[in-house]
């Protein structure tokens, strides 16, 4: 039995039916590394149960304290069935890409029974009209609330539910042990409530006139100009709205080569790139609909907080800082540099401020008066009264760069889904692993209603980018190779114009000589030979056609042609129950 920690009870008091706290994963896999070539769904239940074993976090449940005053705690569960978290269905025929996005759309809608562990997984077959998976292959989605796990702990969860080999029955396995919690009485956790909520009162005390101090350093900072003021003024957009209980679908994937080629051309992160990408789809889609701002929009960018905290025993360490995409400025390069100083700037002030981990606070309060703030903002649709612009989350993951195996399965893609809350209703995470990026898009439905087009955006974005890099980046080297040539030219021409000119100043002093001791004949001066050199035309720089990354297309079976605006086929009724 362990009790919450104060972030991970803060994403439990968040919980509300319209913005449900999990996060999800969605991974393709190709059958014919397991043995047999074939997996069969009782071997990745068993699987799935070998693995989770070692995990107790995975098969614990909530246990509230009497009357929320305090934090809940995980009590492994006597009754921990993984049948019940694994399901296996299969798309709908056509089994097309478009088919895959509206399944898992509705199941990352649905919020999960908050009395069980909480995690699910779905086993998915039919996927034999989506391009580029193999045959016979099938995708595995989960989801798992975020009091689990954030996203830089992610990589656990991949751990867990994978292998680094095709045959893990190969490896010699222990005695497996069982255990489960006995459940608290009511005695022990008021007793324990009791002394917490002492001590929870301390910690606001002392952490209250900590952040005190801490904003009193970071105003004489920012007064100094040595910490950049965040920009608090972004314009609103329709991923402001309240956020329903529908949830829309997409990704895409370029090849990791050619963002790493985008970061050393410019000079910056991969984040910047991504984030640029980003920047570009979002001009595309809000002037298609005539709804682009002339200011610049933000977005905000989840922190690591392992690295300022330390490690500590909360599943999640994580805060948030906001950052300009600059999509009032056209050209991408220059948009891309601005990006660039902007997340720069927004990462000193993250290092500095006290106010990036704010979600703190909802785990701080008991659990009663924080859910009846969070009911009462939500319900009431107070977000259409902040003065925050926030357009969309943007999270990037590095994923592993060895491959991966469920069941003996090698996985092929991965795409990860994140969560809205009331006011921002757009999600992107960006996963990279062996040579690739995958860019999901989570939105809700009545914000995006078109996401297959809104792919199309940011698909456009990216080459955009990478044919502007590529313009410059082959003019610079035609310029460079005209400079290695070009003074090796002048120096022949001008030591040619040098002799001619010594060869005839010998000869004027030859022909005066000569009419000195020659009185009977005139002089005759000869004319000076020169040697005038040709010049040489430097080479002009083609400029390079738009380029395309022909290695990153996304496992969809729709080409952008045939997608447009009206695409609505995510838009689905989805039934809340966890049936």
């Amino acid at each position: 039995m362990k009790q919450l920690g104060v972030l991970d009870t803060a994403f439990i008091n968040l919980e509300h039916p319209n913005t449900p706290q999990h996060v999800g994963g969605l991974g393709i896999y190709d059958p014919s590394s397991a043995p047999g070539g074939f997996v069969r769904f009782k071997g990745v239940i068993s699987n799935f149960e070998r693995r989770l074993s070692k995990h107790t976090i995975f098969r614990s449940h909530l246990h509230r304290v009497p009357g929320n005053v305090d934090r809940p705690y995980w009590v492994e569960d006597a009754n921990f069935d993984v049948e019940f978290h694994i399901r296996h269905i299969a798309l709908p025929q056509p089994g097309d890409w478009r088919q895959l996005c509206i399944l898992v759309a509705r199941l990352h809608a649905r919020p999960l029974d908050m009395t069980r562990p909480l995690w699910e997984a779905y086993i998915i077959e039919g996927l034999d009209n989506i391009p580029g998976v193999p045959k016979g292959g099938f995708a595995i989605y989960t989801k798992m609330h975020h009091s689990l796990v954030d996203g830089a702990g992610g990589s656990s969860i991949m751990s867990v539910i994978h292998d680094l080999e095709p045959d893990p029955a190969a490896v010699p396995q222990g005695p497996r042990v069982v255990t489960a919690d006995v459940a608290p009485g009511n005695v022990y956790l008021a007793t324990s409530s009791a002394v917490n909520n002492v001590k929870n009162s301390v910690k606001m005390l002392t952490g209250g006139i900590g952040v005190l101090r801490d904003l009193g350093k970071m105003a004489v900072g920012m007064a100094q100009k040595k910490i950049p003021i965040p920009s608090i003024n972004s314009p609103r957009t329709r991923f402001n709205t309240p956020v329903g209980p529908y949830r829309v679908f997409e990704a895409t994937e370029f090849s990791l080569a050619d963002v790493k080629f985008l970061k050393d051309f410019a000079g910056v992160k991969i984040n910047d790139v991504v984030l640029s990408v980003v920047a570009g789809g979002l001009r595309y889609y809000l002037d298609h609909h005539n709804e682009l701002p002339d200011e610049s929009l933000s977005v905000t960018i989840p922190l690591d907080m392992r690295t300022r905290r330390g490690m500590t025993d909360e599943n999640n360490q994580v805060g948030s800082v906001f950052v300009e995409l600059h999509t009032n400025v056209a050209d991408p390069l220059e948009r891309l540099a601005g990006i660039y100083k902007s997340s720069q700037e927004a990462k000193v002030y993250g290092e500095n401020s006290p106010l990036v981990d704010v979600l703190r606070l909802a785990g701080v309060m008991p659990p009663a008066l924080t859910r009846s703030l969070v009911n009462s903002y939500s319900n009431n649709h107070l977000t259409r009264h902040l003065p925050l612009g926030i357009s969309s989350v943007v999270s990037n993951v590095a994923g592993p760069t060895f491959p991966l195996f469920s069941a003996g399965a090698r996985m092929v893609r991965y795409y990860g889904l994140g969560l809205l809350t009331p006011g921002v209703g757009l999600f992107h995470l960006i996963f990279s692993s062996n040579g690739i990026m995958t860019m999901s898009i989570v939105g809700d439905r009545d914000s995006m209603p078109d996401p297959a087009f809104y792919r199309e955006c940011i698909e456009r974005s990216f080459a955009e980018l990478l044919a502007a890099a590529k313009s410059q980046s082959n003019a610079k080297t035609a310029d460079a190779t005209a400079d290695v040539k070009t003074p090796e030219v002048k120096k022949t021409a001008k030591s040619s114009t040098t002799s001619a000119g010594k060869k005839a100043t010998a000869t004027a002093s030859s022909a005066s000589a000569s009419a000195k001791t020659t009185a009977k004949a005139p002089a005759t001066k000869r004319p000076a030979k020169t040697s005038v050199a040709t010049p040489v035309k430097k080479p002009v720089a083609r400029k390079a056609k738009g380029t395309t990354t022909k290695d990153a297309k996304p496992l969809n079976a729709k080409s952008s042609s045939e997608l447009s605006a009206k695409d609505d086929g995510n838009v689905v009724q989805i039934n809340h129950s966890n049936s």
